[in-house]
């Protein structure tokens, strides 16, 4: 294969330049993110109990999950937590075990359980999803909670309308919520309790479907429509009603306050009040061009803001990953300069330049295989690329020295790229090999380990790809080298020969006597 390789250019050409370009075609539909994702084995089961303590919950629903749950085959651990107002459980799946499957008969148990507190509400039991927060918004400004919510949800309605961004929340915000407050003189005033209130309330605060009436044209469907959504709503449903007309309101009897939840929760931005419409990376989106469409939404948006009201980038999450791009191009060009400098001063500037070329083609031909393993650019598949850099031309330099000694030794050029590169093909390839196999064990860690599973997929394609370039691409192009006379060379040509000679000369005066030494007396 070395030598039908070496003897038609167009083949080995073709396979370069095939390489080049689907890697470069298929780099730009990778995914970039900050971090790999990494499969959540986990199950977890959450619900509240309003207004109860700690030990209550515990005691009322925590460790009736647990005990449910505790026998089923799969678990590697059970973790909880008990706190104010709810209980959370995680569920840990064993390797091997499907988590769907887990999740199914975790939710059997649970559903079967009928002694939970009867306040216990908001029953949620899921495997978490990996969410993955490309940048946030900051919206501040001089204004009550109430408003600057409100601008909040119409600012993440615009966010969400870019074409770039598919998920937005808005974060640092209390639930809506509607206090009635009774005083206990009102009540026995119109001798009613706090119970028969709130009879009335959910009787005449609800939507009510009446059936549909048949006509000639067509069905039309019949709803009363009575839910109440603001404080104005509820301050008019009738509490009480006599024969004689007299109606009492529930604003005659009660303070209606429309606001959000007695949480304490305070968010500023320098000072100020705000809040922050966070923006998410979902599927195959790119970190890159979801945070930059953001950025420029709000350099246009800013103008437009009334006074008193800013509109600020915060917490960029795509800012490292794109230093880490920035530092493998420069990292990669510098590389190849050092590399085709040291070549050229001992070999030849023809020889450096083509074993230089196995870096982009080897890159290349890592990114066919990214998608295929669910790898996406991202900081440690990146960082695999940097690891790799100064691995990649090994076997090419040490192929192209080869072929240069035998093209010094007298030989004609395409005999001299075919034995060249055969005489060391065997300690290239295991030399390739072994250090593949040292990578090869992080593709196997599991959990968050996961997260390096990036590196061997990177590295290992790098230096196969680099191995195929050593000996098929390499020495087609090697076979075209000549030695030059030195009576008819270039001022250069002889500095560069003046440095080789230099280099020969204390490996034969110098290295190979010791060598020889070092070999009679070994020790």
């Amino acid at each position: 294969m070395i030598a039908w390789f070496t003897k038609n250019d167009v083949a080995a050409n073709l396979l370069l330049v095939t390489i080049l370009l689907a890697g470069l075609y298929t780099a730009t539909t990778i995914p970039v993110d900050l971090f790999p994702e990494f499969e959540q084995r986990t199950v977890q089961i959450s619900m509240t109990l309003p207004g109860a303590s700690p030990q209550e919950v515990e005691e009322g629903i925590t460790i009736q999950i647990e005990e449910a749950i505790q026998d089923l085959t799969g678990m590697r651990k059970i973790s909880s937590t008990s706190s104010e107002g709810s209980a959370s459980v995680t569920v840990e799946v064993e390797e091997g075990f499907n988590v769907r499957e887990m999740l199914e008969d975790v939710k059997i148990r649970v559903d079967a359980i009928n002694t939970f507190p009867v306040d216990a509400e908001n029953l949620l039991i899921q495997v978490p999803q990996w969410t993955r927060d490309a940048i946030g918004v900051m919206l501040y400004g001089d204004y009550d909670p109430v408003t600057l919510q409100r601008l909040a949800n119409d600012m993440r309605d615009e966010i969400h309308a870019i074409p770039e961004v598919s998920k937005v929340e808005v974060g640092g915000t209390l639930p809506y919520e509607i206090a009635i407050e009774i005083p206990e003189w009102r009540l026995r005033q119109y001798d009613l309790t706090l119970q028969q209130v709130a009879t009335i309330l959910r009787q005449n605060s609800r939507d009510i479907s009446g059936g549909n009436l048949k006509t000639q044209s067509g069905d039309i469907f019949v709803r009363s429509l009575g839910q109440a959504y603001s404080a104005e709503e509820f301050a008019q449903i009738p509490i009480i009603t006599t024969a004689d007309g007299t109606l009492v309101t529930l604003e005659d009897i009660a303070v209606i306050r429309d606001g959000f939840e007695e949480t304490p929760l305070r968010m500023r931005f320098n000072g100020i009040s705000a809040m922050e419409i966070e923006v998410f990376r979902t599927g195959d989106e790119s970190i890159i061009e979801v945070t930059e469409a953001v950025r420029q939404f709000v350099e246009q948006k800013q103008s437009q803001l009334p006074d008193g009201l800013g509109l600020t980038v915060w917490r960029d999450r795509s800012e490292p990953i794109t230093a880490r791009l920035a530092t493998l191009s420069k990292s990669a060009w510098q590389g190849a300069l050092l590399v085709i400098g040291m070549l050229a001063l001992f070999l030849r500037p023809a020889v450096a330049f083509w074993v230089c070329l196995g870096i982009p083609m080897s890159f290349m031909g890592a990114f066919l295989f990214m998608p295929v393993f669910g790898i996406s650019i991202n900081l440690m598949s990146l960082f695999a690329f940097i690891l790799v850099l100064g691995i990649v031309v090994d076997d090419a330099i040490v192929t192209g020295e080869n072929v240069y000694s035998h093209l010094q030794r007298g030989e004609n050029p395409l005999d001299a790229a075919i034995n060249g590169t055969k005489a060391v093909a065997v300690p290239v390839t295991f030399g390739v090999l072994t250090t593949a196999a040292a990578f090869l064990p992080l593709a196997f860690q599991t959990g968050r380990g996961s997260w390096y599973a990036s590196i061997p997929i990177v590295v290992v394609p790098v230096l196969l790809f680099s191995l195929i370039e050593s000996k098929f691409i390499l020495p087609a192009h090697l076979k075209h080298v000549r030695i030059r006379n030195q009576e008819n060379a270039s001022w250069l040509t002889r500095v560069q020969q003046s440095v080789a000679n230099g280099l020969e000369s204390s490996i034969r005066k110098v290295y190979q006597p010791v060598l020889a030494q070092a070999m009679r007396w070994r020790y």
